[in-house]
C-alpha cells in the first residue's frame, strides 16, 4: 500500500508541475495505437525451502534473489476521450524476459536440487489520462498481470503468476501520430509453491517463493 500511495502522490505532483496555460486537446491522444518498448525489471524473490536432507528430520532454509534485467515487449491500446482534457486508455502489453531461483541442497545429489523460473509477462491495464497540452499528458495505470512458471526437478508445478500493476507515466505525442512513453511501474505477484513427487524428493519436503517487480520503460510507437 505504501508503494501505492507513493506512486499517487508522484503523479499528482507531476500534473501540478505540467499543468499551465497551454490548450489542451484529447483528440491529438485518442484512437488505437501500438508501440514497442524497452525496459528495466528487477524482480525480487522471497523463497523458502522445507526439505529432510536427513530421515525424518525437516529443514527449515530462506533464499531471496534479486535480478535486474533488460526486456522488450509489445504493445497494443485504445485511448478513449472524455472531453478535452481526459482520456481513458485501455492497453495490453507483453514483455519478453526470464528470472529464476534455485534451491539447492548441498547434502545430497544435483537431483534435488529445485528452480523456479519466471517468463513471459502480460499485462491488461485501464489508465485515466490527464492531457496536459497538444503533446503532452500524463497518466496513472492499474493493471492484472500473469506470468508463465517453469520448473525444474522433482516437484510439482505450480500454476501461473497473478499480479496487480501499479504505474505512472507521460505520453508524448506528434502531429505525424508518433509518440514516445515513459512509465515507472510496480507489481506485486501472488505467491507460488510446489511440493516433492516421491522420485528424487520427497513428498514432504516443499519450496515457496512470493515475486515482485519494479520497473521503468520507454515504449516508441504510432496512433492511428
Amino acid at each position: 500500500m505504501k508503494k501505492i500511495i507513493t506512486l499517487v502522490c508522484a503523479a499528482c505532483t507531476l500534473v501540478l508541475a505540467n499543468v499551465g496555460s497551454s490548450i489542451a486537446d484529447s483528440s491529438n491522444f485518442a484512437g488505437p495505437y501500438v508501440g514497442i518498448s524497452a525496459s528495466g525489471y528487477g524482480l525480487q524473490m522471497d523463497g523458502s525451502s522445507s526439505t529432510s536432507p536427513t530421515a525424518g528430520v525437516l529443514e527449515v532454509d530462506e533464499v531471496s534473489v534479486g535480478q535486474v534485467a533488460p526486456v522488450t515487449g509489445l504493445e497494443v491500446g485504445y485511448a478513449i476521450p472524455l472531453g478535452g482534457l481526459m482520456l481513458i486508455d485501455v492497453n495490453g502489453t507483453y514483455f519478453q524476459g526470464s528470472a529464476k531461483m534455485e534451491f539447492h541442497n548441498d547434502d545430497v545429489g544435483s537431483g534435488q536440487n529445485v528452480t523456479f523460473t519466471v517468463d513471459d509477462l502480460t499485462t491488461l491495464s485501464i489508465a485515466p489520462t490527464l492531457v496536459l497540452s497538444d503533446t503532452a499528458s500524463v497518466y496513472f495505470k492499474v493493471g492484472i498481470t500473469e506470468a508463465d512458471i517453469g520448473v525444474t526437478g522433482d516437484v510439482t508445478t505450480p500454476g501461473d503468476l497473478s499480479g496487480t500493476t501499479w504505474a505512472i507515466g507521460q505520453r508524448s505525442v506528434l502531429d505525424s501520430g508518433i509518440f514516445v512513453k515513459t512509465e515507472a511501474g510496480y507489481t506485486d505477484y501472488n505467491g507460488i509453491s510446489a511440493h516433492g513427487k516421491g522420485s528424487n524428493i520427497d513428498a514432504d519436503n516443499s519450496y515457496s517463493a512470493e515475486p515482485s517487480v519494479a520497473y521503468g520503460s520507454v515504449s516508441l510507437g504510432f496512433r492511428f
